[in-house]
Parts: structure tokens; C-alpha cells; sequence
């Protein structure tokens, strides 16, 4: 595989992630709009909400078996504009069966695409030989500040959704087909043999840490998604303006830790890296649950932009080195857990607060999160594997003994 072919698949991935971010951010940011636009009750709006992790779950089960006849690239090139114009289907129905067909449709497809973006992410890195992906999720992260800053946009304008919407599905859709005539897959066995692997799947006992892991980073992330603004405004008593803060930082932080966090995996090890942001993550809970101001409040939250950003991809990375010959199908099975952590985390901050204290209630997300360090040797424990010859010579890309991605 040539470096042309690699330098192209990785920016085109890139690209994918980044249009990704955008129009998660742009469904999520709106949904207050959402809700009012079809008269969504507020006891009915959490079903709703539920149904599109629970589909996007069954999405990524659906691209682990389909990615047994057919690559991961194509599974890819059509779910992404299928994300996309479902925004169009959930901005500009008038009815409350519109909305369930549109939120059910990107629930499927956005759990296809994002299980098929990682596949082509750690088939890359095996063959660039070292640590990419935190700069594919860096991209991601990017893309959701876009979105969200798009959102507010329409927001603050007063734009119909189906009027903030369409410019940016007009421009992404046919910018992601393009860029996806450059995706690279990861090699392919012959068929049989490969099938045959794929259906004894990925031994549960092997990923079972990393699912754990997921899980608990994504109950971790769920919690500054749903809970920081209200946080800060009930308990740490800040103003309207100052709340809208803290989840604008996490994001910031989330970016700039996974730009910088491939050096450090190549400097450090995943084993060190993953241990480093575990303990920064659940120092930014400490920080929270502790804080006597909103100030104190934001850099808590803040820390924890720069702990958890790192587990996630990481995971991914270690899912395709403990099934190098089939990685496919560990990235999707580890994918679901993405989605239990996101339905997990909101719902147990909430009753715990509402039964015992929010700033006790951080401190489970806090426990869950340094847990995630007994469990970093399943990020390294085994010789990384990597194929392809793309500056394998550099050493200190690869790692050595218990470092490896």
C-alpha cells in the first residue's frame, strides 16, 4: 500500500469524522426546537431521546455482520449521507410519526457509521504502524464545535430547523462522496476463510475490559453533555450565560488533548496515557463535586475535557490489536457499549441527584472513570501487531514491551 494511497484514506477518514461531529452536534444542540416544533411532551421526550442510542446500537450489530461480505468503506459511503439528509426528515415533518421515522433513521445509520469509520481508522493505523486515531476523534471533536456553533447560530437567528439544516446538508453530502472515493480498507482474507472467522466472532472474555471502559468513558461524557449546565446554574449558582460554559470548554479541551494525543502515545504508551487521563478525568469529577463557586465548577469540568478525551479512541486502537485478524467485528461489538454508557450515565446522574446530591452524584461517574486504570493493561499487554510497512522503522511510533497501541 503506498504512502499516497495511506496519506489519502487518512485524510478522507478525517473528513468523515469531522462532517460526523457536525451533524451530531447540529441534532443534539436543537432538540429543544425539536420538541417544540411537534409538541413533544416533556414525559415523552426522554423515549424518544432513548430510542435513537438504542437504534444506533443495533446499527453497529447490523455493521458487524454485514461487514463479513462487504467492506467497511461502503458500509461507510452510504450510511454518512444517510445521517445527514435523515436531519432534513427529523427538521421538516409536521407530524409526530415524521419525527419518530426521521430519529429512527439516523439512530440505525449513525450507529453503522460510526462503527465503519473506526474499522477504517484502526485498519489505518495498523498500516501507518502508529497511533492515528486521537487525531481522527480530534476531527470529530472539531466537527462538534462546528455543529454546535452552527446551532446556536440558528438559534440565536431564530431559523427554522429545516432552514439551519439544509445549507449544511447541501454542502456536506457532496463533499462526503467525494471524499469517500479515498477510503482505505483494511486487508481482506480470502472470503470463506474470513466469513468462517467472523462468525465465531470476537471471544466476549477478551473485549470484555474494553467494553467496560466504553462504557464507563461514555457515562463520564454523558455527564457533562446533560448535567453541566444545570450543575453549574442549581448548585454552583452561576448565571444562565456562565452555565452555557462548562460543555463549551469540554469540548475545546476535548480537541486540543486529542490533537496533541497520538505524540503522547508514541512518547508514552497507550498503557500511560490512558492511566494519565483516567486520573485527570476523575480529579475534574473531584474538582466538580467540590467546588465552591461556578469558576471552580468550569475548570473541573474543564480537566475533564483533557482526561476523557484520550480513553475512547484508545479503546477503539487496542479492540483492533486484540483482534488483528478480525477487527471488524471487535470495533462494532466494542461500538455498542458507546451507546450503553450514553443511556447509562444521564438517567443515574439525574435519580441520583434527585435522591441524594448532585455533587454526590458526581462522584459515581468520578469512581466509574478511575476505574478505567486497572483496567489500562488491556491497552498494551500484547505485541501491537501492526501490518502494512509505513514508518514501522521509527521505533518510538510503534512502542516496545507493554506500550504498544
Amino acid at each position: 500500500m503506498t504512502d499516497a494511497r495511506l496519506s489519502h484514506g487518512r485524510a478522507s477518514l478525517a473528513f468523515g469524522f469531522f462532517s460526523q461531529g457536525v451533524a451530531f452536534a447540529l441534532l443534539v444542540t436543537r432538540v429543544p426546537a425539536v420538541q417544540d416544533r411537534y409538541g413533544i411532551s416533556d414525559g415523552l421526550l426522554p423515549l424518544f431521546l432513548a430510542a435513537v442510542p438504542i437504534l444506533a446500537g443495533l446499527g453497529s450489530v447490523l455493521t458487524g455482520r454485514m461487514v463479513r461480505r462487504m467492506p467497511a468503506s461502503a458500509l461507510l459511503r452510504w450510511s454518512q449521507p444517510l445521517v445527514l439528509v435523515s436531519l432534513l426528515g427529523v427538521a421538516a415533518g409536521d407530524r409526530m410519526w415524521h419525527v419518530a421515522v426521521g430519529l429512527g433513521v439516523f439512530g440505525l445509520a449513525v450507529g453503522a457509521l460510526d462503527a465503519a469509520m473506526n474499522m477504517l481508522g484502526v485498519s489505518l493505523q495498523r498500516a501507518y504502524g502508529r497511533s492515528i486515531m486521537l487525531g481522527f476523534h480530534a476531527a470529530y471533536s472539531l466537527g462538534g464545535i462546528v455543529g454546535a456553533s452552527l446551532a446556536w447560530a440558528g438559534a440565536h437567528f431564530d431559523l427554522a430547523l429545516a432552514v439551519s439544516y439544509l445549507p449544511v446538508v447541501v454542502v456536506l453530502v457532496p463533499a462526503v462522496l467525494a471524499a469517500s472515493r479515498w477510503y482505505v480498507d483494511g486487508e481482506r482474507g480470502p472470503g470463506p476463510r474470513r466469513a468462517e472467522a467472523a462468525e465465531g466472532g470476537v471471544a466476549f472474555k477478551v473485549l470484555a475490559p474494553l467494553c467496560l471502559v466504553m462504557t464507563f468513558a461514555y457515562i463520564g461524557d454523558s455527564t457533562v453533555s446533560n448535567w453541566s449546565a444545570k450543575y453549574l446554574q442549581d448548585v454552583l449558582g452561576s448565571s444562565e450565560e456562565l452555565a452555557t460554559v462548562p460543555y463549551n470548554a469540554y469540548m475545546v479541551t476535548t480537541l486540543v488533548g486529542r490533537a496533541v494525543g497520538d505524540l503522547a502515545v508514541r512518547r508514552f504508551g497507550a498503557v500511560g496515557v490512558v492511566r494519565g487521563g483516567a486520573v485527570l478525568a476523575a480529579a475534574g469529577f473531584a474538582v466538580v463535586a467540590g467546588a465552591p463557586g461556578a469558576w471552580a465548577g468550569v475548570f473541573g469540568f474543564t480537566l475533564l475535557g483533557f482526561g476523557l478525551c484520550v480513553i475512547v479512541p484508545q479503546t477503539f486502537a487496542a479492540a483492533g490489536r486484540l483482534a488483528p485478524g478480525n477487527s471488524d467485528a471487535a470495533v462494532a461489538r466494542l461500538n455498542v457499549f458507546n451507546y450503553v454508557g450514553f443511556l447509562i450515565g444521564s438517567p443515574l446522574v439525574g435519580a441520583l441527584g434527585d435522591v441524594w446530591s448532585y455533587r454526590g452524584a458526581m462522584l459515581v461517574p468520578m469512581v466509574l472513570v478511575l476505574a478505567t486504570s486497572a483496567y489500562a493493561r488491556s491497552f498494551g499487554a500484547q505485541p501491537a501487531r501492526y501490518g502494512g510497512g509505513h514508518e514501522r522503522p521509527r521505533v518510538v511510533d510503534v512502542g516496545r514491551g507493554g506500550n504498544e497501541v
